[in-house]
């Protein structure tokens, strides 16, 4: 399955909507005799480290020695390569109070940067101006000040960086916002109302990230979600990374099926190095609003290049939130986006048989 540049391979994305659905014996029948088993989930190590607070110094210790855990066990060192530049998606859209850590960004750019990339070359992508601006990740209006300003930032709504020759083909209906409305919906669109029913069924792929850049980080914020079941690493990656992936809330059905399809092409995997998330603060319930109430924390950060896996062992806390609380685990339904992925290869949701790395930064040294 390969998505060609020149013109995207809408067959191969259909090829896997078509596995997502009937499943891979009928897709690939066996020859006499053969059985045909589906692809062996991505088996890839989840790394632990414990924070000692939550400031862009306890973070600068753990994710070094996370870092380094992995370089080592991955072999893959992250380093520049033939184009220099590196991305960041970061998560911002449930606002302020849950968005990415800013202290982590930082954090995480302090160790590329010690490991050669240049400042300038360190790019961060969300998906939302408002949002990315209410949580600081753009300038403020009224001061002008951003932790980021040394940084390209490419804000996904506003239709700069995708490419049409790279997209997501389904026959879903048309643009939806479930978290703000249909309006914001248009803009995101470039200010079109009127849409074409060619256009209707695209969704661009952000392809800095995986054209521009020799790797990309994925950094979510954990929320549960009224159609997916959780909103995390493999949602941050997938229907927060493209263009008119909003119509896909319109139907359970269909969401969880495009979050695996897409996090299953080939291009975006390639570049994808590894989930990167804090529990600093994540919501079991009403998300994906940001409400404080429902909201826990973790002195905790964790890296794994299986998205799968981290949003399996976020389900269990976000359920034992739940459950404490007085509410109902998240249902079977919301398991699906979980279950499509692993059919798909993209990682294992057997929470079971993880394999745990627990590595401890430095002590800080004492003032």
């Amino acid at each position: 399955m390969h998505v060609r540049s020149e013109r995207v391979d809408c067959g191969a994305l259909r090829l896997v909507m078509a596995v997502a659905a009937m499943g891979w014996a009928e897709v690939f029948p066996a020859r006499a005799g053969e059985t045909v088993a589906p692809p062996k989930p991505a088996s890839s190590p989840v790394l632990e480290s414990e924070l000692g607070g939550f400031r862009e110094s306890d973070y600068a210790r753990a994710v070094e020695v996370l870092f380094t855990q992995f370089e080592q066990i991955s072999g893959r060192r992250l380093v520049p390569g033939a184009k220099g530049k590196v991305g960041l998606k970061i998560y911002s859209d449930s606002g302020p109070g849950l968005a990415t850590p800013i202290p982590l960004v930082e954090a995480v750019i302090a160790a590329l940067e010690r490991r050669g990339f240049k400042t300038g070359n360190i790019f961060l992508v969300g998906l939302s101006q408002l949002r990315m601006r209410f949580t600081s990740y753009l300038p403020s209006l009224a001061t002008g000040e951003s932790p980021f300003k040394n940084h390209p930032i490419y804000v996904l709504e506003s239709g700069k960086f995708y490419d049409p020759t790279w997209f997501y083909d389904s026959p879903l209906p048309t643009r939806f916002d479930p978290i703000l409305n249909e309006r914001a919906a248009e803009e995101a669109a470039g200010g079109k109302v009127q849409t074409t029913v060619d256009e209707d069924r695209k969704s661009f792929l952000d392809t800095p990230l995986f054209l521009d850049s020799d790797f990309w980080i994925n950094l979510p914020v954990y929320t549960d979600h009224p159609v997916l079941g959780i909103n995390g690493a493999l949602v941050n990656a997938t229907l927060w990374n493209a263009s008119n992936t909003l119509r896909f809330f319109r139907s359970p059905a269909n969401a969880p099926a495009a979050v695996a399809e897409m996090a299953a092409i080939p291009e975006l995997r390639s570049t994808w190095m590894f989930s990167l998330v804090s529990l600093e603060r994540y919501q079991f319930i009403g998300g994906p609003y940001f409400n404080s109430l429902y909201t826990l924390s973790e002195p905790r950060l964790w890296l794994s290049a299986d998205p799968v896996m981290l949003d399996a062992l976020m389900l269990q806390r976000i359920n034992a939130g739940r459950l404490k609380a007085g509410f109902k685990e998240i249902d079977s339904d919301g398991l699906r986006m979980l279950e499509f992925a692993e059919q798909l290869g993209v990682g294992s949701d057997r929470v079971d048989a993880v394999n745990w790395v627990r590595v401890s930064p430095p002590v800080a040294s004492q003032p």
